[in-house]
């Protein structure tokens, strides 16, 4: 488009120079002028397709910082795609070269990233991993009209722009299918919730639980929230679940502040069910923590490493090997957005060799007609406003692993 609007200004421009009679310098100067104008817009459209052949995809996320292992745990898994989907032959023929950069779970240092990456050459994102990131940046790839699609980016605006793809279940879509397996497996009746009133995502999914516990029987007697403020010291909160009577607490929020719950929960002698959520997955990872702490903790969650099933076994043992631990659901999540993006890619054929505009614009429709399995369901495919179509699941630690909930 600005090639194209270059050389329309150009011809106007040197129209309006010959009808005013310039002299043939000025007409020559022009002419000049109008070429270089040409052969920059054709440089810049250039820039945004792959100079060697090779695809550019990449994403961002905490590399470093509390949330970290969400990051790691993205690039690492989808490492492992783009490594298995090179060794068979790439997409359309062509090589992924695998990018990404670190945001350190911050708005403002994931548009730094996104930027950086766009320097590397992305055409096509994986990210960013956490909600309020993605939100700074999903503005940034509709401007640009680049396609993108987030592995565990669940706030529900983050899909508002039709270029954007998300694989995991919305906060809506958390909280609402939390209430249903808690009062369709009857775990409890007297429900207890905290939640973190300061993040977009715990108040999220907690505002979805609210709505639809009463629908599966569910009581909320207590639900108290911490902020980003306060978030080392739960005891108040805890005992007012105490308190209320509560056979089960909710805890939609990450792992480091749900640590401390545990922690806090069993100097107050209180021993309730305790179910999360997507970001209660690595808890079993975090350094020093006792995981006695966590036995009987449940979390909603696509994806179990102890699954059976030969892609899991295999992603496992894989993961394994190459990063020397046991992947969590934020790799199957990376890991399946990089497969998306490659039945998408060959649906729609693309090759590198074209725009990341119209990279986008053939991905977007095409993403609508794929279906596959993945690590994290079965038959997934999407729908028209960018959500994954797929059955929850939910595991339960047992010994201090993870184990599919009956």
């Amino acid at each position: 488009m600005k090639k194209f609007l270059s050389i329309a200004l150009a011809a106007a421009m040197t129209a309006s120079l010959a009808a005013c009679g310039s002299s043939s310098g000025t007409s020559t100067e022009a002419a000049k002028e109008s070429s270089e104008q040409t052969e920059a817009a054709e440089e810049s459209e250039a820039s945004e397709a792959s100079a060697d052949g090779e695809f550019v995809i990449g994403g961002s996320g905490p590399l470093t910082g509390g949330a970290a292992i969400y990051g790691i745990a993205v690039k690492n898994g989808g490492q492992i795609a783009v490594d298995e989907i090179n060794a068979a032959g790439g997409i359309n023929g062509h090589q992924i070269k695998w990018v990404f950069e670190d945001d350190e779970h911050d708005a403002e240092k994931a548009l730094n990233a996104y930027n950086t990456l766009k320097d590397e050459g992305l055409q096509m994102m994986v990210g960013t991993v956490t909600s309020g990131p993605c939100l700074s940046v999903v503005q940034e790839t509709a401007d640009d009209n680049m396609f993108q699609i987030t592995p565990s980016g669940t706030t529900a605006d983050i899909t508002v722009n039709p270029n954007v793809f998300r694989m995991c279940f919305s906060d809506p879509a958390q909280g609402a299918k939390s209430a249903q397996y808690i009062g369709e497996h009857e775990l409890a009746t007297k429900v207890g919730v905290i939640y973190d009133s300061s993040d977009p995502y715990s108040q999220g999914i907690y505002e979805s639980f609210d709505a639809e516990a009463s629908n599966y029987g569910i009581e909320i007697v207590a639900a108290e929230a911490f902020t980003a403020d306060s978030k080392t010291d739960f005891k108040t909160q805890i005992q007012k679940m105490k308190d209320a009577g509560a056979e089960l607490v909710f805890l939609p929020f990450y792992y480091t502040e749900a640590a401390l719950v545990l922690q806090q929960s069993k100097e107050l002698n209180y021993s309730p069910i305790f179910f999360g959520c997507d970001g209660m997955d690595g808890i079993l990872n975090l350094d020093n923590f006792d995981k006695s702490l966590a036995e009987g903790l449940m979390l909603l969650t696509p994806f179990s490493a102890d699954a059976e099933d030969e892609l899991t076994v295999n992603f496992v043992n894989t993961y394994k090997d190459k990063f020397g631990e046991t992947p969590i659901q934020f790799a199957a999540d990376a890991y399946d957005c990089v497969y998306a993006i490659k039945y998408a890619a060959e649906k729609a054929n693309i090759t590198p060799d074209m725009s990341v505009s119209d990279i986008c614009d053939a991905m977007e429709p095409a993403m609508g007609e794929i279906e596959f399995d993945g690590l994290t369901g079965e038959s997934i495919k999407f729908d028209e406003n960018g959500e994954p179509d797929k059955a929850p699941k939910a595991v339960v630690i047992k010994d201090g692993a993870y184990v599919l909930a009956d």
